[in-house]
């Protein structure tokens, strides 16, 4: 390895592993600066200095059956990251989420010989336990982000370790609530109620309409504050198109303050309800996929729940209101109930606050742990070869 001078391969899918990669990025130039990383890139690992040779953007599907037309431009970026690999010959690379495209990566540039680092275990305690295999073969260390998957990948024979969850040391609003009140005409005497339908436009469709009748049905029942944060994937214009007279307001961005200030949140199953969770927000969580894709998740899928925030509780903490069931009347009345029943609200809020505490992890912050992680192995590389 190049003492001196050390490159690092870095590659993240999706908008939460750009950000959770570019933490890393930045912890380890802080010891060595002159480190070059390239790599899939998104937004956040742009500005922190990794080179692009893959847009994140053009690994960004969702759904089983739904990534099967993207499958050649897929592999022509897969077989792009690794020509640049092969030529710029890293050090080290670090691999975030994305099991499907990143678990290929990590095969071939383990056979060259590149120490991996994985960001964001792959959720093979729910499906495709085949992967492990791989896993136990390629992959260095295992960096989970979860406090119930360490123990379960050291029991499978995979050299993992805890964290913590990245966005446990991050998530806080900006304004506090009677600013953000105020900056959006907000009515300061009604309850406001967060519209989360996903950070990307084909979940974000098929959301929607059942959030638009959820809205209805509510506000028609009780003076409310909607408002739908618009991530910068889906952007602002997305959803005023197809708003109609509809009483949600949306703005752009500051989902953590909209979340933080919110007396519920309605959030599509993903990152955005670990966030909720972190803010104390109470929610109710749904998901729609295209009837395809659920009869085949149906048959691969095995957890006890579909909620990230409801598998750390190990209990139903959150409602989940996944497929068929999300409609916007369930939605409505799930919605309604926590709203007036302040115990329903109380019990709700202790679970959350014990999920926080979890998520939080104990000792560094994640990125730093990650960071220090990286560095150990690096510096044993340089043992090795002198």
């Amino acid at each position: 390895m190049r003492e001196m001078h050390r490159k690092i391969l870095v590659s993240a899918g999706e908008a939460s592993g750009d950000l959770y990669a570019s933490l890393v990025v930045e912890e380890l130039r802080r010891c060595h600066p002159d480190t070059e990383f390239f790599g899939c890139t998104g937004p956040r690992l742009r500005q922190a200095g990794v080179r692009t040779v893959v847009d994140a953007a053009s690994l960004a599907v969702v759904g089983l059956l739904e990534v099967v037309a993207h499958i050649p431009r897929i592999y022509g970026e897969y077989r792009k990251l690794l020509a640049e690999a092969k030529s710029e010959k890293p050090d080290l690379a670090i691999l975030t989420d994305s099991p499907d495209f990143h678990l290929r990566v990590a095969r071939r540039l383990a056979a060259e010989g590149i120490p991996i680092v994985y960001l964001v275990a792959p959720q093979v305690w729910a499906w495709r336990k085949g992967r492990l295999r791989n896993i136990r073969r390629t992959v260095d260390r295992l960096l989970c982000i979860f406090p119930f998957e360490e123990q379960f990948f050291t029991e499978q024979g995979v050299r993992a370790i805890y964290i913590g969850h990245p966005l446990a040391a991050m998530v806080r609003p900006a304004l506090t609530r009677d600013e953000f009140f105020r900056k959006h005409r907000l009515a300061a005497g009604r309850p406001l109620v967060a519209v989360l339908p996903g950070s990307r436009r084909g979940e974000a469709a098929r959301h929607l309409p059942a959030l638009l009748d959820a809205a209805d049905r509510l506000y028609r029942e009780k003076a409310l504050n909607l408002v739908l944060p618009a991530s910068a994937t889906t952007g602002v214009e997305f959803f005023r198109e197809r708003m109609g007279d509809s009483p949600i307001l949306v703005i752009e961005g500051e989902s953590w303050d909209a979340m933080a200030h919110a007396d519920l949140a309605l959030a599509a199953s993903g990152t955005v309800t670990v966030e909720a969770a972190l803010l104390g927000t109470p929610m109710v969580t749904f998901y729609k996929v295209t009837p395809p894709s659920w009869v085949a998740g149906k048959l691969l899928v095995r957890v006890p729940f579909y909620s990230m925030v409801n598998l750390i509780a190990g209990r139903a903490l959150v409602p989940e209101l996944m497929q068929g069931q999300m409609t916007g009347e369930r939605i409505a009345a799930e919605a309604r109930r926590l709203l007036d029943d302040e115990d329903a609200q109380r019990v709700m809020k202790t679970g959350l606050a014990e999920v926080r505490d979890q998520l939080a992890g104990s000792g560094a912050e994640p990125a730093r742990r990650a960071a220090a992680i990286v560095e150990e192995i690096l510096e044993g590389e340089v043992a090795h070869v002198t």
